[in-house]
């Protein structure tokens, strides 16, 4: 039980012995064991060495057991790191491997992935092997992994990585869709909201990226979806570049309200407007029509406009896009 960390079968029987006797002789342990007296002080000498055992004083070639924990559980703890600098080397190399046979054979670098299912379960893996950041662009109308529905994003949240999510305007016309982003942000995810999103995709650690290639989704093309794997190479550069370029100008989303209720919000709290307002401006910022608006918080579509009235009024703004102005001047975003 104890060879990994360097002592012997016949060490540990003989250190087994003297911790159940407190103390014992050469001779003795020779008896109890079976080993000839030759081979106990060999054993003996070498449990001393080792700080295992030492001789008692009291008699000749009596000895007495060195406390376990105070000798072992260091030898253990540096087994441990050492296995943990090992497994993180092999993780280098083993990546380096494959980049390395990935630009020997440009045709690694792009895999074709067919159905829905399938690329449910990429999405899946891709996430479950992240291990630093996940970005996302969220366009509306799901083509494989349904708005709620992605559970791993919730485990690759608690163990620290990193999510940055991308939605669309049209994204919020989809039912649950707002209480589903309340949720991701509340675990931890980062989300901003833009007017429209050229393409899908989900990119792992900036090396790896999915993006389907032809349409899908409820108005999309009726047959199965086509989604391509890219790995580490320009293209997915080409991606990582093009969604840091929306993310700069999108509009961050937070969450406010209670755990039952709650809203998104964009910016900092403190708005000087009443929660249904600011769930109003939040939801116009992020680019949602009136039309969801009013579906969303269960308000008729003239509520809304008469609440997007007054703020304006409150603001001194003649257009919307100035009430996004001066909200945002004024602290309320």
């Amino acid at each position: 039980m104890l060879e990994s960390v360097g002592v012997t079968a016949v060490e540990e029987d003989v250190y087994r012995l003297l911790i159940a006797t407190a103390t014992a002789s050469a001779e003795e342990i020779a008896s109890c064991t079976g080993l000839s007296p030759g081979q106990t002080e060999g054993v003996l000498a070498a449990l001393a060495a080792k700080g295992l055992a030492s001789p008692t004083g009291h008699q000749p070639h009596e000895f007495s057991a060195c406390p376990p924990d105070v000798i072992l559980l260091p030898r253990i703890q540096r087994r441990a790191d050492a296995l943990d600098q090992a497994r993180t080397a092999l993780n280098d190399l083993v990546e380096s491997y494959a980049s390395s046979r990935r630009r020997q054979n440009p045709g690694a670098l792009v895999e074709v992935i067919t159905g829905a299912e399938t690329l449910r379960q990429h999405l899946r893996q891709l996430q479950e092997g992240a291990r630093h950041e996940m970005q996302w662009f969220c366009k509306a109308q799901y083509v494989a992994m349904p708005s709620g529905s992605n559970r791993e994003e919730f485990d690759a949240l608690s163990r620290g990585v990193r999510y940055r999510v991308l939605y669309e305007r049209a994204f919020f016309d989809d039912e649950d869709a707002i209480d589903n982003v309340i949720d991701g942000v509340r675990a931890g995810e980062m989300a901003r909201s833009v007017p429209h999103l050229p393409l899908r995709m989900a990119v792992a650690d900036r090396t790896v990226a999915i993006c389907p290639l032809v349409p899908g989704g409820p108005n999309g093309s009726t047959t199965q979806p086509t989604a391509a794997l890219l790995r580490d190479s320009s293209l997915v550069e080409g991606l990582t570049s093009l969604f840091d370029h929306y993310w700069e100008n999108a509009v961050p989303l937070a969450v406010s309200g209670s755990a039952s209720g709650g809203h998104i919000e964009p910016g900092a709290e403190g708005a000087p407007l009443r929660d249904t307002d600011c769930k109003v401006l939040s939801l116009l910022v992020a680019g949602v029509s009136d039309k969801a608006i009013a579906t969303q918080m269960g308000l008729s579509r003239r509520t809304v406009q008469r609440r997007i009235q007054h703020m304006m009024a409150l603001a001194d703004a003649t257009t919307r896009m100035q009430l996004a102005w001066c909200a945002a001047r004024r602290g309320w975003l």
